[in-house]
C-alpha cells in the first residue's frame, strides 16, 4: 500500500505531530523532528488506544495472552476450549465475554462492583449464558504466567475486603474502554464525550472544521475495526479532494 501511493508522488514523512493550527487557512502543522509545514486540507487517522489497567505483569503478557481486541484475537489456537478472563462490566465487556464464549470453555466477566454498567439486554444476555461466570467485587491484580505458555491465569483483589483468589486462564481480555489518539488537536475540532472526533454530515468524513476530515478509530467509538477504518481512510481522501476542487484548490 505505501508503495503504491508512493508510486503515484505522495511524499511521505515519518514523524509525530506534536501541533496544529487550525485557526487560519491554510492549516499549519508541525512535526516533533522537522520544521512546520502547510496544508489546505488535513486528514486526522491517529486512531484510538485500547486502554490498559498498567499493571507489570499485564504489559508483560501482551501478545502472549492479554489482549484489548476479542474479536482479532478470541479464535487463535491459544484461547480454544480453554478458561478465559475479561475484565470490565460495561456493554463492550459483556459483548466481548458473549463472543469468547464461541471459543472458550468458560469466560470469567471480572467486575469491580457487584452490578453491571452494561445495558439491561447486554447484563440478560451475559447473565443468562452458562459459559459466562461472574466474578463480583473483584479486580484483576496480577497476571500470572511463565515464558513458555504465557498466561496461565489471574490473581483477583476483592474490592469488598474479603479475600483474594486466583482462577486458572489461557486468556485476559481488557474490555475498560479506549482513549483517541486526538489530544494534539487540543480541542479545535470538536468531539463527542468520549472525545472522539465528530462528523458533522451523515456519511461524510468532514468535521467542524472546513478543510478537516477524520477516518478511523479516531472518530470511531463502535465498530473499531482495520476494515472499516480503511474504509473511512477512502472516504475521507474522496472528500478533502472534492472540497479541495470546490475551493478552487489544485
Amino acid at each position: 500500500m505505501r508503495q503504491q501511493a508512493v508510486n503515484f508522488g505522495t511524499r511521505i514523512v515519518t514523524d509525530d505531530i506534536v501541533e496544529v493550527d487550525l485557526k487560519r487557512q491554510p492549516f499549519s502543522v508541525r512535526p516533533r523532528e522537522a520544521t512546520a509545514v502547510e496544508s489546505h486540507t488535513l486528514i486526522v487517522a491517529t486512531g484510538a488506544r485500547a486502554n490498559y489497567l498498567g499493571l507489570p505483569s499485564e504489559d508483560a503478557y501482551k501478545n502472549r495472552g492479554v489482549s484489548a481486541c476479542a474479536v482479532c484475537d478470541g479464535a487463535l489456537p491459544r484461547f480454544r476450549n480453554k478458561p478465559l478472563v475479561v475484565v470490565g462490566g460495561g456493554d463492550s465487556a459483556v459483548e466481548e465475554a458473549t463472543y469468547l464464549t464461541k471459543y472458550a470453555s468458560k469466560v470469567h466477566v471480572v467486575h469491580r462492583r457487584d452490578k453491571l454498567r452494561a445495558s439491561m439486554i447486554m447484563q440478560e444476555r451475559a447473565l443468562g449464558n452458562k459459559k459466562i461466570q461472574m466474578e463480583w467485587n473483584h479486580a484483576l491484580h496480577e497476571v500470572l504466567g511463565n515464558d513458555k505458555e504465557g498466561v496461565t491465569g489471574v490473581r483477583l483483589k476483592n474490592t469488598a475486603g474479603t479475600g483474594d483468589k486466583e482462577l486458572p486462564a489461557s486468556g485476559v481480555f481488557l474490555a475498560i474502554g479506549h482513549t483517541p489518539n486526538a489530544a494534539f488537536l487540543k480541542g479545535q475540532v470538536a468531539t463527542t464525550d468520549k472525545g472522539y472526533i465528530k462528523w458533522t454530515k451523515p456519511f461524510r468524513t468532514a468535521t467542524s472544521v472546513e478543510g478537516v476530515f477524520a477516518a478511523g478509530d479516531v472518530a470511531d467509538d463502535y465498530y473499531r475495526q482495520a476494515i472499516t477504518s480503511a474504509g473511512t481512510g477512502c472516504m475521507a481522501a474522496l472528500d478533502a479532494e472534492r472540497w479541495l476542487s470546490a475551493q478552487g484548490v489544485h
